[in-house]
């Protein structure tokens, strides 16, 4: 006979942190959001630690190399998504790696022989005013000039006006040789009142940008997310059929941690690729691995050797797994007792294993939640996918800007390794849907705010770290109407 728990399992929106005694000195100034992202022993130090409990999902509608960059400048690790080839996702980890920051690859690039009309196009599509000119219009093209929106005047010039006309010449720019270091590169910028300098090679082509505003940008944040060579450290995503390919390659490229990208993670073919990763790397390649909903799931992939554990089953906003399949779990009761079961460990072994919740987070106050209920970090879709760093397109849909965003189970992205229950290589229907979400803006503006919200809460309960969260919170389970009396009612809302 099947087995029936006895409670039903419940999201994070049915419960509410009841607040406790805060002293003087819990002020959001002096929370620590750091945590770890991978396995230790008792006594020492974890392998790696983020400075923010905030990953992003393995999704090619999230998770590329331009979001990695800005999300390890706040402290998180990005997972760059593996339902494309092994070149293409090395490349993007190389990329990562290989990134200097301050020093910016031109994203908005012409040939002199183009027209005003390119200008306006390539402006509304990227949002960049800087327009580098080259010779064949690539970021790595020779350099000749460079166009800003003081260089035309939209009403006063012939929309096929070419750009070699008006564009301020290479003869009339300020500019730097490669192998420039970041602070000469400022202090020229300061020095002769500019908003941007070209970064030119031996041979005239063009290297990089450093902008004015970066430097401003960079002094604000101090969370930057660095290896020991002082690289941005990435995350990248792997699947449980040609992991025997995919590995070295993304290691060779420099990953810093990798993750099995599964729907269902309490399953032999996890066990196969991380017997694989320990017998050709040992501990030196950290793997994570999921996902799963209940304790028997916890102890078998600890037991098979991984690095962290995903909890969630169904519960993202673009996935239908449980509307398809029938199975999952309410992803507060499922965190929960994976949790238990972390701890349990913790204490038989000495061994601690990070737990990432995956899924189920809608509003800022859940990510709080779920740390209370003992999740390390959150692996997190929807939230990134609305940012400008995300990979996919901004579009006006009725006269609001939204951004592109679908599921790995969907016909779009046909990431069929992700569901691969053996078999035919293939997905046979439809796991995922294919949606858009309203543009936020930039990532570092939205983390920040999401992240003030999370330690205000930390200062209700007198908490200053995570760990501190977790053995002070208390937490109470709220009725439906306790849920509609927690936002507004009862008041005629003024239209914005």
């Amino acid at each position: 006979m099947a087995h029936y728990y006895e409670k039903e399992s419940h999201t994070f929106n049915e419960y509410l942190i009841v607040p406790g005694y805060s002293s003087a000195e819990c002020i959001p100034g002096n929370v620590s959001l750091k945590t770890p992202l991978v396995k230790y022993k008792k006594g020492e130090k974890p392998a790696i630690t983020m400075n923010i409990p905030m990953v992003s999902a393995i999704m090619q509608s999230v998770s590329g190399d331009k979001l990695a960059v800005a999300l390890a400048k706040e402290g998180g690790v990005t997972f760059i998504y593996g339902s494309q080839s092994v070149e293409s996702e090395v490349a993007m980890v190389a990329k990562v790696k290989g990134y200097k920051a301050g020093f910016v690859k031109s994203e908005c690039n012409i040939r002199p022989d183009q027209t005003l009309k390119d200008i306006l196009e390539l402006k509304e599509k990227t949002g960049h005013s800087t327009v580098a000119v080259t010779e064949d219009g690539t970021a790595e093209g020779k350099f000749v000039g460079i166009i800003t929106s003081r260089d035309y005047r939209v009403s006063r010039m012939d929309k096929d006006t070419v750009v070699s006309t008006f564009m301020t010449p290479l003869n009339k720019i300020i500019f730097a040789h490669e192998g420039v270091t970041l602070s000469e590169a400022n202090d020229i910028i300061w020095d002769h009142k500019l908003n941007s300098l070209p970064i030119v090679s031996k041979d005239g082509k063009l290297c990089y940008f450093v902008f004015r505003k970066d430097y401003d940008e960079h002094k604000k944040n101090p969370n930057d997310l660095l290896d020991e060579q002082k690289r941005y450290i990435v995350g990248a995503g792997i699947n449980t059929r040609d992991y025997a390919e995919r590995v070295p390659a993304l290691i060779e490229a420099g990953a810093d941690v990798l993750c099995i990208d599964s729907s269902e993670g309490f399953s032999q073919w996890q066990e196969i690729t991380i017997k694989y990763i320990r017998e050709k790397y040992g501990d030196s390649v950290k793997v994570g691995a999921g996902n799963v909903v209940d304790k028997e799931g916890f102890k078998y992939l600890a037991q098979c050797g991984a690095d962290f554990i995903k909890v969630g089953i169904g519960g993202g906003s673009i996935c239908i797994t449980r509307e398809t399949k029938g199975i999952g779990r309410g992803q507060a009761t499922a965190l929960i007792e994976v949790c238990e079961a972390r701890d349990e460990y913790f204490k038989e072994t000495g061994i601690y294993i990070p737990i990432c919740s995956d899924g189920g987070i809608v509003h800022d106050h859940h990510i709080t939640i779920a740390l209370a209920m003992g999740a390390d970090f959150m692996m997190l879709g929807r939230y990134f996918a609305r940012f400008d760093e995300s990979p996919t397109d901004k579009i006006n849909i009725n006269g609001t800007l939204m951004k592109e965003y679908w599921g790995e189970g969907s016909n779009r992205a046909r990431n069929w390794q992700r569901y691969d229950l053996g078999g035919s290589s293939k997905l046979s229907f439809e796991e995922g849907v294919d949606s858009y979400v309203p543009y936020a803006g930039k990532l570092s503006d939205n983390v920040n705010q999401t992240l003030s919200k999370v330690k205000s809460t930390m200062c209700n309960c007198g908490a200053l770290t995570i760990p501190e969260l977790q053995e002070k919170a208390k937490l109470t389970l709220v009725s439906s109407v306790s849920i509609v009396e927690g936002g507004a009612h009862d008041v005629i809302l003024k239209t914005k």
